[in-house]
């Protein structure tokens, strides 16, 4: 039976279907997640006669994997809401880590720093030179009007050539305890990897959904020209929001960098395509004006179960990229559904 229930905002009769409906929409991809880990699960269970999901190493496999691309794609979270697209931050991620792996070595040779201090002086160096792309991607878009799609490309090739030169086109080893030690020591049984980026998830979510920063986010993506009538600057936002990309570029950056004991120019080439899947797995909308990032996290999520999923039942590698790519097609034309029913027109 229909209820006078209206969605918000719209005057839509939301019927008890369209809600259910709309709720199954809004968490795809925790839905995604639960139907992956059943599917191997059962498979593990016949095949092998031994649990997937109960596996300890099975965990902590896929939360690793799933680490580096989650904390890029925390950043693209807020540049998609606002319906922008930033394409530099794979190279990003790799200036980073070349940097914090030469300013690293640099401060345990030139200056004679001990390990502890080194690995904080090379983080900050990373991080903090991360942003400066950041900010370019920013005024471009911001002040100049370059499309988002343009500006961060070109922003794409010049990270990229200043990472490789930097590097001197190979990658850079360190030998430092306390920052290989970040990358693979555990604290608990978790791996100081994943805590790190469960810090970011936190961190991030208090910011977007808690904050006036998040919530003009939210605005900006909605409505640029609303946005600004209500008093937003909208300009000096979009800054700050590709700063906060690429700084989280940078923070994935460095810790490539500890996980692997060498910076690599390269190091964020092939998590740039599952940053973005990664959002748009988690609900967030490529039009702007919705996502979230717990959403995020679970489209993370997806992409690591499916890659260590097909390894595990021995199907060949390469069917992981079809398997992402199909869920991202159906994430997208359910995102599209679900704008039509809110708009209050039935699917087609």
């Amino acid at each position: 039976m229909a209820t006078a229930t209206t969605l918000a905002g719209t005057g839509v009769p939301l019927t008890r279907w369209r809600r259910i409906l709309l709720v199954i929409a809004e968490q795809r991809a925790w839905i995604f997640l639960a139907v992956l880990v059943l599917f191997f699960e059962i498979w593990s269970q016949i095949a092998y006669g031994a649990t997937f999901l109960f596996n300890t190493y099975n965990l902590r496999a896929i939360s690793v994997a799933a680490a580096a691309p989650l904390i890029l794609a925390l950043g693209q979270t807020f540049v998609i809401i606002s319906a922008g697209i930033d394409l530099s931050l794979g190279f990003v991620m790799g200036f980073a880590s070349v940097i914090a792996a030469h300013t690293a070595n640099w401060a345990a040779q030139q200056l004679g720093l001990p390990p502890l201090a080194a690995m904080l002086v090379g983080v900050s160096a990373g991080v903090g030179m991360a942003a400066i792309p950041g900010l370019v991607n920013g005024w471009l878009i911001a002040f100049l009007k370059v499309p988002p799609f343009i500006g961060t490309l070109g922003m794409y090739g010049v990270a990229r050539g200043a990472a490789y030169l930097i590097a001197g086109g190979m990658t850079i080893a360190i030998s430092n305890r306390w920052y290989s030690s970040v990358g693979n020591d555990r604290v608990l049984g978790l791996p100081v990897l994943v805590i790190l980026a469960v810090i970011c998830c936190l961190v991030l979510h208090y910011i977007l959904s808690q904050t006036r920063f998040g919530q003009h986010t939210y605005a900006l993506g909605a409505s640029k020209a609303a946005a600004s009538r209500a008093g937003i600057n909208v300009k000096r936002l979009t800054i700050k929001i590709y700063v906060l990309s690429a700084v989280m570029a940078g923070i994935a950056g460095v810790l490539y960098t500890g996980r692997f004991s060498a910076g690599a120019p390269q190091a964020g080439e092939p998590l740039l395509l599952l940053s973005i899947a990664a959002v748009v797995i988690g609900g967030a909308s490529l039009f702007g004006g919705s996502g979230t990032i717990w959403g995020t996290v679970a489209g993370a999520l997806v992409i690591a179960v499916i890659d260590y999923g097909l390894v595990f039942v021995n199907v060949e590698p390469f069917w992981q990229f079809i398997a992402v790519g199909l869920v991202i097609i159906i994430s997208v034309l359910v995102d599209q559904a679900q704008r039509r029913f809110i708009g209050g027109r039935q699917v087609e």
